[in-house]
């Protein structure tokens, strides 16, 4: 779907003030983005015309066709061109003192995420408790809130 562009219906959507000044535009954009509950540190959001081009990274797939969507899916938007990577899976090399929680704060800045990384180990993790210094993990990417 690299380079992609998706059609929706101009007249239709959430009605942020599109179509005023391009650089606001973008800045609306990735709020209302941020709004349905995602990161845009990655995601560069360019404004030509009434089509959006969305540029930079996606945690997962699933989170790049939302944000197509979150984009698409406002009032004076014609088309968003997909020109979006979808960022590779993540690892973590466990340290000493390390837990899963730790570690889930620090990638995901929540503790409490840490059964995420536990079940994205199975089988090679039994328990949570038995992690080992030089272990690598993978981190999987949140799921999206849209």
């Amino acid at each position: 779907m690299f380079g992609s562009i998706v059609k929706f219906a101009k007249d239709a959507g959430a009605k942020i003030g599109f179509g005023k000044d391009k650089d606001e535009d973008a800045k609306n954009l990735k709020n209302e983005m941020e709004q349905h509950g995602f990161k845009t540190d990655e995601v560069e959001v360019a404004v030509e015309g009434d089509k959006v081009v969305l540029t930079g990274k996606a945690l997962s797939q699933e989170e790049k066709e939302k944000l197509i969507l979150v984009a698409g899916n406002v009032e004076g938007v014609d088309a968003v061109e997909d020109k979006m990577e979808v960022s590779s899976t993540r690892t973590y090399t466990v340290e000493r003192g390390d837990t899963l929680s730790k570690i889930a704060k620090e990638m995901y800045g929540d503790a409490m995420t840490y059964p995420m990384i536990f079940e994205a180990n199975k089988p090679m993790l039994t328990h949570p408790d038995k992690i080992y210094p030089g272990q690598v993990l993978r981190i999987p990417a949140l799921p999206t809130k849209a």
